[in-house]
Formats: structure tokens, sequence, C-alpha cells
């Protein structure tokens, strides 16, 4: 079971910290894994849709800013629902928009949709989890996203997705992400029935996607696997390694993947990448953190600044803010994930530091607020005072991170 993966409070219980306690390494942690969404992947697969949806479904297709007309997956996706009975709705927008977002909801329930298929990246996808929740709430729809409300199997309404743009991991995990501009907030939730019933992969999608976006998409998956692997030493070494090969693929395939000439090998690595990296599997028997990503959401809710680049922004300062916990870990990254070999414990976890900032730099991608804004003056304080007021007062992983933490690392993030 998945429950909200891209989001951030994981929080580890009080039995598991006493029996961890003093130890060199923490142990496996028990774990029940569960992941029901059926990945079709490859050239051409697009034509598979009317192989999963029964001709019976009335589906809503939804998708965001209107490029899938223009690249070819429109017409691959209106060609495969022939003979169905289907609805559309496009302009979500990145980071989905709740007001938006009622809008389709408006439509699900005029046009007795029963069925709705996410053509696009993670905030489409997000989007229509959304939508599956509310579809069945018979309450104010945001009370699903400010308390946390789950969606349970067989309740949401069932969905699949086609996906245009990795990085969010969305198409094979249940959490999701949904921002509210006129109150600037951006809240997660999810929940076993927000699983996509299938999703289809087809690398040649990235063909068209602007090289802006495939540095987002990169960084957004790298950041997803240090939230779930850059905590504390673990005897889970399966799962390391398993983080560290996602890692090393990125890397590899990055300066491929920014060049202009489209590389199929390249593309088709970096997409399942961007699935691996969220889709349960590498999260299960370890504790995670998250912290980059509840802070890293302040930032997009406050400056409109695109998600990855949140990550990039935080992610240094907060493994630099936090390096005690953090060291032994890093210097296992710098290892096994850049090969540096000499130095100390704390020379070697201060260089994955700097390799991890130059990565995310080489994509183009800023790692200083001030580069984005220079409006940024005051910012701590507004995130540690939304931390507060949201009670999250213990986030990332064993709670080591404290709303007055927050406003620290985000000022070093200046």
């Amino acid at each position: 079971e998945i429950f909200n993966l891209k989001f951030l409070l994981i929080f580890i219980t009080f039995g598991i910290l006493f029996r961890n306690f003093g130890k060199k390494f923490i142990d496996m942690l028990n774990f029940e894994f569960k992941n029901p969404t059926k990945i079709i992947f490859g050239k051409g697969e697009i034509a598979k849709i009317s192989r999963e949806i029964p001709k019976t479904e009335k589906i809503l297709v939804l998708y965001g800013g209107g490029s899938i007309k223009t690249n070819g997956v429109y017409d691959q996706v209106q060609a495969a629902l022939e003979g169905y009975n289907w609805e559309e709705f496009g302009g979500i927008p990145a980071n989905p928009e709740y007001e938006v977002l009622l809008e389709a909801l408006k439509i699900i329930k005029e046009k007795n949709i029963t069925y709705m298929l996410a053509v696009g990246g993670g905030s489409v996808i997000d989007g229509v989890k959304f939508l599956s929740a509310a579809a069945n709430y018979e309450g104010e729809p945001w009370d699903i996203l400010k308390n946390g409300i789950r969606t349970e199997e067989g309740k949401g309404l069932p969905f699949a997705s086609v996906l245009t743009l990795p990085a969010t991991g969305s198409e094979m995990n249940s959490g999701a992400v949904v921002s509210r501009r006129e109150i600037g907030q951006k809240l997660g939730m999810g929940g076993p029935g927000l699983f996509p019933q299938f999703s289809i992969l087809d690398p040649e999608v990235i063909r068209s996607i602007p090289k802006k976006q495939i540095a987002n998409g990169i960084t957004d998956a790298y950041t997803h696997v240090l939230e779930q692997y850059m905590t504390v030493k673990t005897s889970a070494t399966l799962q390391d390694r398993f983080a560290e090969s996602i890692l090393q693929t990125l890397q590899e395939i990055a300066p491929k993947m920014m060049e202009e000439e489209f590389d199929y090998d390249s593309a088709a690595n970096f997409m399942w990448s961007c699935t691996m990296a969220l889709n349960g599997l590498i999260q299960k028997g370890v504790i995670s953190d998250w912290a980059i990503h509840g802070i890293g959401h302040e930032l997009t809710a406050q400056f409109g600044i695109d998600h990855a680049r949140t990550l990039a922004i935080i992610a240094p300062s907060h493994y630099r803010y936090n390096f005690e916990a953090k060291k032994e870990k890093l210097a296992q990254y710098a290892e096994r994930v850049w090969n540096v070999t000499e130095g100390s414990t704390e020379e070697k976890a201060l260089k994955g530091i700097e390799k991890m900032e130059a990565f995310f730099q080489s994509l183009g991608i800023k790692t200083k607020l001030s580069e984005y804004t220079e409006n940024y003056q005051g910012t701590a304080e507004k995130i540690q005072e939304a931390f507060i007021a949201r009670n999250w007062l213990a986030i990332g992983e064993k709670g080591i991170v404290k709303p007055e933490d927050a406003k620290k690392i985000v000022e070093m993030a200046y």
C-alpha cells in the first residue's frame, strides 16, 4: 500500500526508535507492499487503451495546456477511443489548481462519468486522483486535502493514465498534491484506492518535451530517490542498491537527455527511472525523509517556482544543516554513486553534497532562492509560521526538522 508517497510527513514510531537506539545500522523495517497499477511500456502502446477500458464506460479524458494536440498524443488517444462514449476536459495547470479541478468535477457529475483517462504529466494525473476521490465524496471536496482523508480500495472513480512528462512517478503510485492559490496552500492526499488501473509509458512522447521540463523531471525523480535513501545507515542492502542504481542511471542519461537530438534508449531509461523512483518499491523497509518536499511545496505556494527547482534549492541546505544526522549515508552516497574514495567520512559526505548540487546545476537548475526572486527576505519566517499553523511540528526522518529548523534551512538556501 502506498499513501502520500510524494508527500512529506513520514513519522517513525517510538518502538522502532527504541529498538534501534545506539545501533550503527537501522534494521530493515517491517512492511507491506502492493502496487496494482499495470504498466504498458514502449513505442506505439497508446493504441492499447481500447484493450484495457470496457466499451461500456463513459470516459472523461483530462489533459493540461493542450500540447498533446500538437505532438500527436491526442490523435493516438482519439484513435484508441473510437467507438467509445467520451468527453474531454483540458487546462489542468502545472501544480493542479483546486478551482480548475472543481470545474472538471461538475462535468463528472453532470455527464455521469464512470471512468477517467489522464493524458499528461504528474500534475494532470494528480488532478485526476483528486477527482477520483472527490467524485464519490459527499462533503466539501477541500476537506479531502485539508483533513488528509484517505480513499480506500474500491471507493474512488476508476482511472488510468497516458504519461507524457516523466518526473513525478504519479503514474504508478497513489499519492497526489493539489494547490489552492487563493489561500496559498499546497496539500497532499492519497490512499490505496487512488492507484491508476493502468498507465501507458511511451518514451516517444519525450521528443517534444522542452529541455527545461526534461531538467525538471530528472531533478524531481533524483530528489524522490534521495528522500527515501539519504537518511541513516540501514541493513536493507537491496533497497540501498535499488536507490543508488536509479541515481546512477539518471546521472548517466542526463547529458544525452539535454542534447537536442532525441535518443530513444536514454528517453526510455529516463521514463522508467522516474516511475521506479516513486512507485513505493525503494521506500519499503527503510526510513524516509520528505522534509525537502515539505519545505519545497511552500516555496511553490509562495512564489510559483517549479516544484523540481524548489527541491534543488532546499536539498543542499537540508543536508548541510542536518549533516551530523546524515553524514554516514552522505558518505555512502559519495562513495557508491560518485566514486569518491578518498578522505574521512565527513570529507566524503561534504563532497557528496557538492557533487549533488553540481549535478543539479549541470542541468541548468539554480540552487539558491535568491536566483529565482528578489523578494526572498522573510520567506523563512513565513514557512516556519505555516508549519506551526498546520501542526507540522516534527517532519523528516525521526521528526528531526522542527519549524525553527525549517526556517534555518530556508535561510541557508537564500
